[in-house]
């Protein structure tokens, strides 16, 4: 199955599209996680993809595009995957629809006012643990359980940033939604509800969804 896990910042696509990944053993693919990568390793494709990121501007089609399409060449994408956060602007869809036909588009839907603590309660750790000051702290805080390691909030989850994330995912994001609309491959799910109901309504989908 070819999936596309949608919704704003912060709405929980990174933890339910690793909790489908398990279940149907398809990868999750995330556009962010791929260019954060490049980033840390200080490529020229990740020193330009910062500029962008810790503005909270997307990140060009040029070069997003062109990572997923190197990505989805993997072997391991053969039996379907979960892409989260691509496309996220009409003109990646378009791209996109060019080699990959998606099976459906699932959106969380979440309202801004429960976006913003979130994220800017967000953590992370350089081992890649990531942890949240409300919903999930770490034991000792600023520290890792897993490792040790002191705890940094990132650049693009402070709260003006994601003020600015969430206005450019209202002006250039959620039209994506109706393309997918007019294609009859959205599904919408409540994303304020628990993890737990979240994952069943992603499962009853998937599992309605022709092999």
């Amino acid at each position: 199955m070819k999936i596309a896990l949608f919704g704003p910042p912060g709405a929980g696509k990174g933890t339910q599209s690793r909790l489908i990944s398990d279940k149907f053993s398809i990868p999750s693919i995330s556009m962010g996680d791929l260019l954060r990568a490049e980033v840390r390793k200080g490529t020229v494709l990740g020193k330009e993809a910062k500029t962008f990121m810790d503005g909270g501007q997307l990140v060009p089609d040029s070069v997003v595009i062109g990572m997923l399409r190197d990505r989805l060449q993997g072997g391991d994408c053969d039996g379907g995957f979960i892409l989260d956060g691509f496309p996220r602007a009409i003109s990646q869809a378009s791209v996109l629809d060019e080699f990959v036909k998606l099976d459906a588009v699932i959106n969380l839907s979440v309202a801004d006012r429960f976006l913003i603590p979130r994220i800017t309660e967000r953590r992370m750790c350089p081992c890649g643990t990531a942890y949240h000051l409300i919903f999930n702290p770490p034991i000792t805080p600023g520290i890792c359980d897993d490792c040790g390691q002191k705890l940094y909030q990132r650049d693009d989850d402070t709260k003006e940033t994601v003020l600015k994330r969430l206005e450019v995912y209202s002006k250039q994001t959620k039209p994506v939604l109706e393309f997918y609309r007019e294609k009859g491959v959205l599904r919408e799910i409540d994303g304020n509800k628990s993890i737990a109901c979240i994952r069943r309504a992603l499962i009853e989908i998937l599992n309605s969804l022709p092999r």
